[in-house]
């Protein structure tokens, strides 16, 4: 039976579309190492390292501008 018969007939069982569940199957065969693609766990540390990037550029505007603040207010000579 093809991938494709299978997913429609489990899928109206279960009440989950086809297409859901194909893409599930695929994630898993990636997971799996069976098929190429970005890992589960890979795109999760991805999105969690881009979280942490975010941050730290949040963080380094902050600093930056509190830098630039008390530079000013320690050398009255530098421009507001």
């Amino acid at each position: 039976m093809s991938l494709s018969a299978t997913v429609a007939r489990i899928g109206q069982r279960v009440g989950v579309s086809p297409d859901t569940l194909r893409t599930w199957v695929r994630q898993d065969q990636v997971d799996q190492g069976e098929r190429p693609g970005v890992t589960t766990a890979d795109a999760a540390r991805v999105k969690e390292l881009e979280r942490e990037v975010k941050e730290l550029k949040r963080a380094n505007e902050i600093l930056l501008a509190a830098s630039s603040f008390f530079a000013r207010t320690l050398d009255p000579r530098l421009p507001w």
